[in-house]
C-alpha cells in the first residue's frame, strides 16, 4: 500500500472522489462533511447541516454537486461552489444508509432502513421510484456504471438486483397517461418502474455492501458472514461464483478495482484485503492497530482508493504507477506490460525488445522499480520489490531490435538496488549486511566492500563510485578506494538525475529538491508543496521537473517558476531544447512542446550575458506581472520598464532605476498629487533643481518651492515666491520668504500689518531701522516693549549666494548596456521636459486676484483691466521665460549614437583596507586594516590561540596607529585615509603597500633589555608585566628577512622561559608555610633558561634556601653550579665555597625534594613539577611550554594565549616565509 494522504477524524461512514479535481468527500459519524484536497493535505470546507451521523456522500459526475444522507432521515443536495446545500428531499422513515447520483440521468438513488430504496429526480426534487422487497434494513444500494440495473444488499442476507428499463424509457418519452398510471401506482403499490431481475442468497448473515464489476457481468458482495462473495449473471439468472475467506469479523464494503482484475474489501476487524478477482486468492492483507474499517472508495479515472475508520480516513495506491526506465544517449529504455522496450527519441520510434518474466510471488506493487542500462554490453538489470528486492539481468541480442519475441533465462540475485558502476560490473546493495557486492555479467560475485554507514538505496554517481542514501543524507563512495569522497546532510531522498556533464546532481525528495554539485556542494533547496515527481536537466544547465500538477524549472541559484500545467503527472526523460520528452503512468512516450523563453531569460540575467538579453527583449513577447516583479527584485528595474505598458507601473520602475525622463513623461499621464511629490523627491535626490522646481509648482507646493529657491540661491524667484504669497494673503508664506531673502524692512511691514507692532518694534530696533522704529514707538505709545539689555543679539540673516546653484553636475559616462542598447518607450521624455521649461508651468497655480503689485516682473491672472496694468500682454501664472538655468555645457547629454554603447559607469574602487585583507595572510595586517574576525581566526590557526582578551587593546592600538582622519570643512564628514608602510612621492598609486604597524621589532628588543633590568633588580612583578607584554606583542609582529623571523622565534623562547621562572619565584614567595615545595621551586627556577647573572642570582638564592632547611647535599649541589659559572662577585664565590666546605663535613637532605639534578628535565607550566627525558608531554603551540598530559586542551598559564596541545601551522610574521 503506497499511501498518498490520511486524516485524523471522527469515524468516517462515507467517502466520494470528485471525477476531475483533486478533492474526497468524507461524511462523519458526527453529522460533519469535510471536503478534502488530498494532493495539498489541506481541508477545503466544511458541512454540518445533518443532525446525526451522515452514513452517506457521493459527488455528481460533471455538476458542482454532492448528495449526502444520513440518520436524520434527510437527503441533501449540496452546491460545493455556492458553500450551501440547495434543498432537501424528504420520504425516507429511518436512516439513509448510501445515496448515489446517477452518472448520465438526474437522479439520486438511496437506501434506508426502512426497508425501502428509493429514486429521486433532483432537478423535479420529486421521488420517482420506491424499490420495496426486501425485509431488512438495505444497508447499501448503486447504479450500474452502464446498464440500467441497481443492486442493494439487505441485512435480510440476500444481495438484490433491480431492472429500471422501464424508468428510464419513461423519462425519456413520457407519455401523460403512462405518467399518470406510474404516479398511481407508486402511490398504491410502491411502484412498476423498477422490478426485481435477480435475488442473490448464499450469505449467512446480513449482506453489508454489494457492487458491480465496471465492465464484466459480476457483483461482489460482503456480509457479516465474514466472507467475500462473487456473483455473476446473464439475462436471465445469476448465480454464486466463488467464496473469498479470510476476515476475522463483519465485511463492511467490498469493490472491483476499477484498473486492475482485483477486489479489495474491508472488515470490521481491522483490514484491508486485496484479492486476485481470477484466481480468487489472497494476495495482500493490511491491517491497523485501533481502527475498524466501514467504507471504501475508488477513484472514477485515477489509480487512487480510499478507506474510511474509526478515526479518520486514508487516499491510498496499490501499486506503484512510475514507469521504470534509463535515458541511454538517443534511446529510452523502459518496461511496459511485461516486455522491456526501446524509444529513440529522433526518429520517435517505439521498439519492442524482449519480454521480461513476471514475478512468482502473489503478491501486488511487485513491478520494476529501477532499470539500469549498460550501453557497452547492452545489458539492463531491472530491480523489483519481489522477494523482499531483488534483481534481474538481461542481455539484450542484438538481432532482437524490432522483433521482441527472444525470451531469454535472467540472472537473479536478491538486493535492494542494482546498479551498473562500470562496463561489465555491476553493484548490489545487500542491506542485511550494509555491504556492497560489485559483479560481473555472470552475476559472479568480484568483489565486497562494506559501506560506511547504514545505507538503504544505492545510485550511480559515475564509474566506480556510488551514491549511498542514508536517512537523513547521502555520500559518494569510491569502490576502488572504499573510501566517502563527499558528503551532504539532506532530508530523505529518493530519486537522484545527474547532468549529461555529471557536473551537477538534482537530488529528489518527497516535496523537495537539492541541486548540488559533483562534490556534493549545495547550490540550493526547493521546497514544493505537493509531490515531486522526477526531472532533467536541459542542455543550459537548468534543472526541468514535474510535480503531481505542474512542469517547472529550478536555475542554479534556486529561482523556479512554472513551465507548463499538466492534466496528469508525466515522468520526464529527456530535453531537447523546447521538446520535453516523458512517459505518462500509461507507459506512453509523449513529446510535450514548451516555451522555455522565460527560464532562458533568468539564465542569460544571472549569468550576465545582456546581448541575449537585448535580443530577447527585442524579440520575444516576455510580459506579465511575474516577470516584472522578478526583474524589480533582481535589481534590473530599467529591464522591467521595457515589459511594461501600464503608466503607475512604468512611473515606479523609473523612479527605482532613477530614469527620471521616463518617470516625468509617467508623472504628466498619470498626473496626480503624490506622484508628482514622489517625481520631485527622486529628482531632489539626483540634484535635477529644474523638475524638482516643476514637480513642485505642479501640486502648488509654495513652502518646498521657496525653500528650493532659497538653497540654490535664486534670490530672484523667492522675490516672486514673497509676491505670490502676498497675492494669496498668506502671511506666514510672505514672512517666510522675507526671512529667506534677508529684507528685514518687508519683515516689519509684514508684521505691522499682520497687528503685530511689538514684534515689528523689535525687529526694527534690532536691525537699526531708526526711522521706522521711531514711528512705531510713537503709534504704541507706552506700550514699548524694553529690549533686554544683557543679552548679545545675533541678527537673523541668511548668507548672501556667491552662485545661484543649478542641477548638480554630472559625470559624462556613456549610458549602460540597458539604456543604451534598447529603445525606451519613452525615449522623448527628455525633450518634452524641455520643451516644458519653455510652456507657461504655472498656469494651475489658481492665483487670486490681486492689486497694485509692486514688482512688475511678475503678472497675474487679473483680467483684463488689471492685467494691462502690468504687462502689455496677458500671460497666465508665472513668466518661467526667463528661468535662470545652467546652460546645457553643464549638464552634459548623451548624444544618441552613445545608444549602442555598452560601456556602464565606472564603480567605485577597493578601499585599501580590504586590498590589505585581501593580499595578506599575516594576522597583524588583518588587524591594522580593522578586520579581527579573520585576524582572529589566522592567530588561531597559525599559533592556537584562544584567549583574545589580552590582545583586543593591540589590535585596537593597530587599527587606529594604520589610519589618520582628515577634515576637509566643517559640514563634511572625517575621512579616513590609509597609512601605508614604506609610501614614498615616487611610489605608483596603483600599487598598494602594506599597512603601517604600531609595533616594531626593535620596541621589543627595548622592552627585553627593561624586563632584564627589573629581573636583576628583584623586581619581579615589574619583569614579569613586561615579558608578558613582549610574549603577547610578538604574534602582531612583522619583520621584513628572514633572519628577522628566526630572531623573533629565539625572541618566543627567551621570553618563555623568564615568564616561566619568574613566575615559580613569585609562587615561591607566596609558599611560606611549605619550606619543601620552597627549596623545588627555587631549584626548578635554576634549571630555566637564564641569563648567566640571573642564573648565579638564582643558584645563590636555592642554595642559601636548602642551606638553611639542612639539605646540605643539594645545597653543595648548587654551590658547585655556582663556581662553575666563574661568578665576577667575590662575595658569592666565598658563600660557594663556605657552604660547600660546611656540607663535606655532613653530605645529607633532612627532607626529600622531588628533584633529581642528574635526570634531565623540563618544568611543567601549570603543576611546576618536573617531567622527566623520556615522559610524554604536550606542548602550547605558541611559546612552546611542557605541561603534563592532564593539562591538554587547557589555556597555556605562561603566555595566556593557546591552548595546550591544540594543532598550530606556526608563526607567520613576515611576507618573507610565504614566498
Amino acid at each position: 500500500m503506497l499511501t498518498k494522504f490520511e486524516t485524523k477524524s471522527n469515524r468516517v461512514k462515507g467517502l466520494s472522489f470528485h471525477s476531475q479535481r483533486p478533492w474526497i468527500l468524507a461524511s462523519l459519524h458526527s453529522g460533519v462533511i469535510q471536503l478534502w484536497d488530498y494532493r495539498m493535505g489541506t481541508l477545503i470546507d466544511r458541512f454540518d447541516e445533518h443532525d446525526g451521523p451522515v452514513r452517506g456522500v457521493h459527488f455528481h459526475k460533471s455538476q458542482p454537486l454532492f448528495v449526502s444522507g444520513g440518520d436524520d432521515y434527510k437527503i441533501k443536495v449540496w452546491n460545493y461552489k455556492l458553500h450551501r446545500c440547495l434543498f432537501t428531499l424528504l420520504g425516507h422513515l429511518d436512516y439513509i444508509r448510501t445515496v448515489q447520483f446517477h452518472h448520465e440521468y438526474p437522479w439520486i438513488v438511496s437506501a434506508s432502513d426502512d426497508q425501502t430504496i428509493r429514486i429521486w429526480n433532483w432537478q423535479s426534487r420529486t421521488c420517482i421510484s420506491v424499490l420495496t422487497g426486501h425485509n431488512h434494513y438495505v444497508m447499501c444500494a448503486s447504479f450500474h456504471p452502464k446498464e440500467d440495473l441497481v443492486v442493494s444488499a439487505s441485512l435480510d442476507q440476500t444481495v438484490r438486483v433491480w431492472d429500471i428499463g422501464a424508468l428510464r424509457k419513461k423519462t425519456v418519452s413520457p407519455a401523460d397517461d403512462i405518467m399518470r398510471l406510474s404516479q398511481m401506482n407508486t402511490d398504491f403499490f410502491g411502484g412498476v418502474d423498477a422490478v426485481v431481475k435477480y435475488v442473490l442468497e448464499g450469505h449467512d448473515r446480513g449482506v453489508n455492501w454489494a457492487s458491480f464489476h465496471p465492465t464484466l457481468p459480476l457483483i461482489v458482495s460482503g456480509a457479516d458472514d465474514r466472507q467475500v462473495k462473487i456473483w455473476r449473471m446473464n439475462d436471465t439468472k445469476a448465480w454464486e461464483v466463488d467464496t473469498l475467506r479470510g476476515h476475522m469479523n463483519n465485511v463492511s464494503c467490498a469493490l472491483f478495482h476499477p484498473r486492475q482484475d482485483i477486489i479489495v474489501s474491508n472488515s470490521e476487524d481491522k483490514s484491508i484485503r486485496v484479492w486476485d478477482a481470477t484466481k480468487r486468492t489472497g494476495l495482500q492483507t493490511f491491517r491497523r492497530e485501533h481502527d475498524r474499517f466501514w467504507i471504501l472508495a475508488s477513484h472514477p479515472e485515477m489509480n487512487l482508493l480510499a478507506a474510511g475508520h474509526d478515526s479518520g480516513m486514508i487516499v491510498f495506491k496499490l501499486e506503484r504507477e512510475r514507469p521504470a526506465f534509463s535515458v541511454s544517449c538517443d534511446s529510452l529504455f523502459y518496461v511496459k506490460d511485461r516486455f522491456l522496450r526501446v524509444y529513440e527519441y529522433s526518429t520517435q520510434k517505439d521498439t519492442q525488445l524482449i519480454p521480461i518474466r513476471r514475478p512468482g510471488s502473489n503478491n501486488v506493487n511487485q513491478g520494476p522499480r529501477t532499470l539500469s542500462y549498460s550501453p557497452t554490453e547492452n545489458a539492463v538489470l531491472i530491480c523489483s520489490d519481489t522477494d523482499g528486492g531483488s534483481y534481474e539481468l538481461y542481455i539484450v541480442p542484438k538481432d532482437s531490435y524490432g522483433r521482441g519475441d527472444t525470451v531469454q533465462d535472467a540472472k537473479r540475485g536478491t538486493g535492494w538496488s542494482a546498479v551498473f558502476v562500470a562496463r561489465n560490473r555491476f553493484a548490489v546493495l545487500e542491506k542485511s549486511t550494509n555491504q556492497v557486492l560489485v559483479k560481473n555479467l555472470k552475476n559472479e560475485i568480484v568483489k565486497k566492500s562494506l559501506l560506511p554507514m547504514a545505507t538503504d538505496a544505492i545510485f550511480y554517481a559515475g564509474t566506480g563510485n556510488l551514491l549511498c542514501r542514508a536517512e537523513d543524507r547521502v555520500v559518494i563512495f569510491d569502490l576502488q578506494q572504499r573510501i566517502i569522497l563527499a558528503d551532504l546532510q539532506t532530508s530523505f531522498i529518493r530519486y537522484v538525475v545527474w547532468s549529461p556533464d555529471m557536473e551537477s546532481v538534482a537530488l529528489l525528495s518527497k516535496h523537495s529538491i537539492v541541486i548540488a554539485d559533483k562534490r556534493l556542494v549545495h547550490r540550493c533547496t526547493l521546497h514544493e508543496t505537493i509531490r515531486v515527481k522526477n526531472g532533467a536537466w536541459d542542455d543550459n544547465g537548468v534543472f526541468i521537473y514535474t510535480t503531481l500538477t505542474h512542469i517547472k524549472y529550478c536555475l542554479p541559484n534556486g529561482d523556479c517558476g512554472i513551465v507548463k500545467t499538466l492534466d496528469v503527472p508525466v515522468y520526464i526523460t529527456k530535453i531537447y531544447g523546447n521538446t520535453i520528452f516523458c512517459l505518462d503512468r500509461d507507459g506512453k512516450n509523449r513529446p510535450i512542446i514548451i516555451d522555455s523563453t522565460e527560464y532562458v531569460f533568468k539564465l542569460c540575467l544571472l549569468r550576465k550575458k545582456y546581448d541575449q538579453v537585448m535580443s530577447m527583449i527585442r524579440n520575444s513577447e516576455l510580459c506579465g506581472q511575474a516577470m516584472i516583479s522578478y526583474l524589480q527584485q533582481k535589481g534590473f528595474p530599467e529591464v522591467a520598464l521595457h515589459f511594461v505598458k501600464d503608466e503607475l507601473t512604468r512611473f515606479n520602475l523609473a523612479l527605482e532605476s532613477g530614469n527620471i525622463e521616463i518617470a516625468l513623461e509617467s508623472a504628466k499621464k498619470i498626473d496626480e498629487k503624490d506622484h508628482w511629490y514622489r517625481l520631485g523627491m527622486e529628482a531632489l535626490r539626483q540634484g535635477n533643481a529644474g523638475i524638482v522646481e516643476y514637480a513642485y509648482q505642479k501640486t502648488k507646493n509654495f513652502e518646498r518651492l521657496s525653500f528650493l529657491y532659497l538653497i540654490t540661491g535664486n534670490v530672484e524667484k523667492l522675490s516672486k515666491m514673497m509676491k505670490i504669497a502676498e497675492v494669496k494673503n498668506e502671511v506666514m508664506g510672505q514672512f517666510h520668504d522675507a526671512l529667506y531673502l534677508g529684507d528685514v524692512r518687508e519683515r516689519v511691514k509684514i508684521l505691522e500689518k499682520a497687528r503685530h507692532p511689538p514684534l515689528a518694534y523689535i525687529t526694527a530696533t534690532v536691525h537699526g531701522l531708526n526711522d521706522t522704529a521711531e514711528r512705531l514707538a510713537e503709534e504704541l505709545g507706552d506700550n514699548v516693549p524694553s529690549l533686554l539689555k544683557e543679552k548679545k543679539a545675533s541678527l537673523l540673516l541668511p548668507p548672501t549666494p556667491i552662485v545661484g546653484g543649478g542641477d548638480w553636475p554630472l559625470l559624462i559616462v556613456t549610458k549602460g548596456i540597458f539604456e543604451g542598447g534598447l529603445d525606451f518607450a519613452g525615449r522623448g521624455g527628455q525633450e518634452e521636459y524641455e520643451e516644458a521649461a519653455d510652456a507657461d508651468w504655472g498656469e494651475s497655480l489658481d492665483i487670486d486676484e490681486v492689486e497694485n503689485l509692486q514688482n512688475g516682473d511678475i503678472s497675474m491672472v487679473l483680467g483684463d483691466e488689471e492685467g494691462k496694468e502690468g504687462n502689455d500682454e496677458e500671460e497666465v501664472g508665472w513668466d518661467l521665460e526667463d528661468l535662470d538655468l545652467p546652460p546645457d555645457t553643464d549638464t552634459p547629454k548623451t548624444t544618441s549614437n552613445t545608444r549602442s554603447s555598452v560601456f556602464v559607469t565606472p564603480t567605485p574602487g577597493m578601499p585599501v583596507s580590504q586590498i590589505w585583507v585581501q593580499k595578506s595572510s599575516i594576522a597583524a595586517e588583518h588587524a591594522a586594516a580593522g578586520n579581527f574576525d579573520t585576524a582572529m581566526r589566522l592567530l588561531s590557526r597559525q599559533l592556537g590561540i584562544l584567549n583574545f582578551s589580552p590582545l583586543k587593546p593591540l589590535f585596537i592600538d593597530l587599527h587606529v596607529g594604520s589610519h589618520t582622519h582628515l577634515l576637509a570643512f566643517s559640514s563634511a564628514p572625517v575621512i579616513s585615509v590609509a597609512i601605508e608602510r614604506g609610501w614614498s612621492e615616487s611610489s605608483s598609486p596603483n600599487v598598494r603597500g602594506p599597512p603601517a604597524l604600531t609595533f616594531n621589532f626593535a620596541q621589543l628588543e627595548e622592552k627585553l633589555k627593561a624586563s632584564y633590568k627589573a629581573t636583576t633588580g628583584g623586581k619581579f612583578s615589574d619583569a614579569l608585566r613586561l615579558f608578558l607584554s613582549i610574549l603577547h606583542t610578538i604574534p602582531l609582529i612583522v619583520v621584513e628577512s628572514r633572519r628577522e623571523v628566526d630572531e623573533v622565534k629565539e625572541l618566543i623562547v627567551i621570553v618563555k622561559e623568564y615568564v616561566l621562572g619568574l613566575q615559580m619565584e613569585l609562587k615561591r614567595k607566596e609558599l611560606k608555610d611549605d619550606p619543601v615545595r620552597q627549596q623545588e621551586l627555587a631549584a626548578y627556577f635554576t634549571h630555566c633558561n637564564l641569563q648567566l647573572p640571573h642564573l648565579r642570582l638564582a643558584l645563590q638564592n636555592v642554595m642559601s634556601i636548602c642551606y638553611k632547611a639542612g639539605n646540605l647535599s643539594s645545597a653543595a649541589n648548587f654551590a658547585r653550579r655556582l663556581l662553575e659559572t666563574n661568578p665576577t662577585n667575590e662575595s658569592q664565590a666565598r658563600t660557594a665555597r663556605q657552604v660547600l666546605q660546611a656540607a663535606e663535613k655532613n653530605m645529607r637532605d633532612v627532607t626529600e625534594l622531588n628533584y633529581d639534578f642528574r635526570n634531565p628535565f623540563t618544568v611543567c607550566g601549570a603543576t611546576y613539577v618536573p617531567i622527566y627525558r623520556g615522559q610524554r608531554d604536550v606542548t602550547c603551540p605558541y611559546c612552546g611550554t611542557h605541561f603534563v598530559l592532564s593539562q591538554q586542551g587547557q589555556l597555556c598559564t605562561v603566555c595566556d594565549l593557546a591552548v595546550v596541545g591544540a594543532d598550530a601551522s606556526g608563526l607567520l610574521c613576515s611576507a618573507s616565509q610565504i614566498r
